[in-house]
């Protein structure tokens, strides 16, 4: 603290001064007869000396600010008081001059007890008839103001404020304490920064914006002087009722000429002020997320939110961390990047209506830091007025029988990130990308095949009466969309093409546990209790054949920062709401820092994006995607290199696709948050599905960004163990098999018969010819016999199935 300097003799003489008045003032209030007597004046005198001289002070309670990662644009505000301390050089000289002028015009003159002041009101207020007069200096207020806010039990606060003589005593000898150990600069600032200014405005920050919608340097005459008039009563001179603002102006005039009276302003700018009509916006500071800057930002607001209160950082205790939210004056600069944002509101809005019982959401992931870009949803954030609901009654039947309204187009349920209820959605096949990582982490190649049935028997059991069993067992027995065979696959071209008949044999061959924990790896939690056992064991794990086909529940939020971890070349980052946190006084914290750890090795991650270009219309030089993809029309869309997968669950209950780049995960799920066994189709690629949202999203995003190519892996993860085919050219169809098993492949013969000068009915050849790896599938091909050139060797035949033979229907 800043000390000024004091004559010790006036110091001396204020406080014998004020130690007799307090004698005359305690015994006035308790033996009016003895009132003048030395008795009492020596009695106070010696109390006085004894009252503590030191003033604990707590900062206020400051409200706390939330940006967008721009550092500008606003977000939300929260509070508990409304109130942003600030310098005095932050505040109009002309504020200054009219709290002086309102409260107490000897401010600069006196120290910190005005002794005329308090022998006038003493004898003012012991005569009958007369109103009762305060001696009150700024200082003394600003000593009651900052007791209070120091105050750890209420009765503390009462006694502060309590109008009492020992009240007044103690704050006498407390004012001349603080009057030395700041100047009166700091005091004025202080007071200005505490006091109370009515509708929720708690100093002069917050009652500068809250009346006048302006910062206080700006504060004109006729603003000061009403501002400084509402700190004695702030509702009774309330400007923004009927009943207040006649009082409001009476005083605001007031003030004004004081102003006059110390010299502050001239006779002729008080007229001038006072001619000025009383005009005020009464716009309260809206807080917390039901009331962010833009509705739709709520649910990132919420997040944020949430985020907060798991963070130990700010307390041991929910309590404590809300208080230190709503009081503790941060300046949050949140990861929500406007441009991304604002793309993903209109996405979801143009693909569903906020009224649809169908949720379109969508969650956009900076690969890297894991910070959240985007968080939208085509909802209102906002609680349904229970008195007059607006809500649609809920999907659900059973919900529907008993009249409970959905939460739609209104809710506050945290839809994208799950928490409070909210499990998630399955994501269909999109959960096929952890099994390419199980895969290439047990040294399984990108171009590993394998022929994929219509129907693939499992050694997984289930329920024999389930409908996914082979009929008579009680083994899962997965089939391809369409129930079409889906013909010799390696990983990029079943997962262009989502093949079921690939993903579950490839699962089964790496184990569905190492799968499991490959997800979890990447950020998938498991919030429904049902998916929370089968991932809780290894044992457990071993048995969900289905796993690999997405029928786990998770969110967008989880399903984005999973594909951006291996879009950061498998550094796995905690998704975060925030990228700067100041406190009060500018200090940065640690805690805003993302956080990250390396979870897979960098030419797995590779070698996975590598194999996730091909659903959405992308290459690498090393892919080998066929023709067929999901979502193909995402390259063309978004004019990036791009990564990513779509996915659909049994009936098309739900609806996802997957979409990135190296600066950007976008994750979109399509459910119906109400009733998961909904009977409504969720769509795909129409107007009104879920992938529109997620390109045109990322499409906005990547506006004016650079274009940065994904890194293609290395040969020996995308190729394998490379070894050479026999030559079985016009050899029985039976010798080419063994020769070709021998050699350490997987022969199949295929059913379309091509033109060769081999005799027909013998091997023309195979596919592919040259070199393939090791147990890989290779395809005989069999001879017509009717002449011709045997087919090119030296190119694998189409993925997708074998010559003639259309792969399966996408299944997403």
């Amino acid at each position: 603290m800043r000390k000024r300097d004091h004559n010790v003799l006036t110091n001396a003489a204020s406080l014998l001064i004020c130690g007799l008045l307090a004698g005359v003032v305690v015994a006035a209030a308790a033996f009016p007869a003895v009132a003048m007597s030395g008795l009492a004046a020596k009695a106070g005198a010696e109390t006085f000396g004894n009252l503590p001289t030191e003033l604990t002070v707590a900062r206020a309670p400051q409200i706390s600010y939330l940006l967008a990662s721009d550092g500008k644009t606003p977000l939300a505000t929260m509070y508990d008081e409304n109130r942003r301390d600030v310098k005095l050089a932050d505040i109009s000289p002309y504020m200054v001059k009219a709290i002086i002028a309102a409260e107490d015009h000897d401010f600069y003159k006196h120290n910190g007890v005005d002794i005329n002041g308090v022998a006038r009101a003493f004898v003012n207020n012991q005569s009958e008839g007369s109103g009762r007069q305060g001696a009150s200096t700024l200082t003394m207020q600003y000593v009651r103001l900052a007791i209070a806010y120091s105050a750890t039990h209420p009765a503390d606060v009462v006694a502060a404020t309590e109008d009492t003589s020992a009240r007044k005593l103690r704050e006498m000898r407390l004012a001349l304490q603080v009057d030395k150990e700041f100047s009166k600069d700091e005091i004025l600032t202080r007071y200005l920064n505490l006091a109370a200014f009515g509708n929720g405005a708690y100093g002069i920050y917050a009652a500068s914006q809250v009346y006048f919608g302006k910062p206080p340097s700006k504060l004109k005459i006729e603003e000061a002087a009403m501002l400084a008039g509402m700190v004695k009563a702030p509702t009774t001179n309330d400007p923004t009722t009927e009943s207040g603002y006649p009082a409001a102006l009476e005083r605001r005039d007031y003030v004004i000429q004081n102003m006059v009276e110390i010299k502050a302003i001239t006779q002729q700018e008080a007229d001038a002020a006072k001619a000025i009509k009383l005009v005020v916006k009464d716009k309260r500071t809206p807080n917390g997320c039901v009331a962010t800057n833009v509705n739709s930002w709520g649910f990132f607001c919420d997040y944020f939110y949430r985020w907060w209160m798991q963070q130990e950082t700010f307390g041991s205790t929910s309590y404590d961390r809300e208080r230190r939210l709503k009081s503790g004056g941060y300046t949050v600069v949140t990861s929500i990047d406007k441009q991304a944002q604002m793309g993903a509101d209109a996405a979801v809005r143009r693909s569903k209506k906020e009224t649809s019982k169908e949720a379109a959401m969508v969650a956009v992931v900076e690969p890297g830091t894991g910070r959240v870009r985007a968080l939208a949803v085509n909802r209102q954030f906002k609680l349904d007025d229970p008195k007059n609901p607006k809500n649609k009654i809920s999907s659900d039947p059973a919900k529907s029988k008993r009249g409970i309204r959905g939460n739609y187009p209104a809710t506050v349920n945290p839809l994208l990130t799950g928490g409070d209820g909210i499990a998630g959605y399955q994501a269909g096949s999109t959960f096929k990308i952890f099994t390419i990582v199980a895969a290439l982490e047990k040294g399984i190649p990108l171009s590993y095949s394998m022929n994929a049935p219509q129907q693939f028997k499992s050694e997984y059991i289930i329920d024999s009466s389930s409908p996914a069993a082979c009929p008579g067992t009680h083994f899962y027995c997965p089939t391809n969309s369409g129930k079409k065979a889906g013909g010799v696959q390696n990983m990029w071209s079943a997962f262009a093409q989502s093949i079921n008949t690939y993903f579950v044999p490839l699962q089964q061959q790496v184990g569905a546990e190492n799968v499991v924990d490959v997800a979890k790896r990447a950020g998938i939690q498991f919030r429904a209790s049902n998916d929370a056992k089968f991932a809780a064991t290894k044992d457990a794990a071993h048995q969900w054949g289905a796993f690999t086909l997405g029928v786990s529940a998770t969110t967008p939020l989880d399903l984005a920062n999973a594909y951006a971890t291996l879009a950061a070349d498998g550094k796995y980052c905690e998704p975060i709401p925030v990228q700067e946190i100041r406190d009060p006084e500018g200090k940065k914290l640690d805690i805003a820092n993302p956080r990250c750890e390396k979870r897979f090795s960098t030419d797995v991650a590779r070698a996975a994006v590598d194999a996730a270009r091909c659903p959405v219309g992308d290459n690498s030089k090393t892919s080998k995607c066929g023709s067929s993809r999901t979502a193909a029309v995402v390259r063309g869309i978004v004019d990036a290199p791009v990564a990513g997968k779509s996915g659909t669950t049994d009936s098309e209950k739900t609806a996802a696709l997957v979409a990135m780049t190296k600066q950007y995960a976008v994750a979109g799920i399509m459910a119906d948050p109400d009733w998961a066994q909904t009977n409504v189709e969720m769509k795909h690629a129409e107007k009104d599905g879920i992938n529109p949202p997620v390109y045109e999203t990322l499409r906005d995003a990547m506006k004016g960004k650079p274009r940065i190519q994904f890194e293609a892996p290395g040969q020996k993860i995308s190729e394998g163990d490379q070894r050479s085919i026999p030559d079985v050219k016009c050899q029985p169809v039976d010798t080419a098999k063994s020769r070709i098993k021998g050699a350490g492949f997987e022969p199949i013969v295929s059913e379309t018969k091509v033109a060769s000068t081999c005799p027909a009915g013998t091997a023309a050849g195979t596919s592919p010819d040259g070199r393939t790896i090791k147990n890989g599938i290779v395809t005989i091909q069999v001879s017509t016999g009717a002449g011709g050139t045997p087919p090119d060797g030296n190119k694998p035949a189409p993925p997708g199935g074998t010559p003639g033979r259309p792969g399966g229907r996408p299944n997403g």
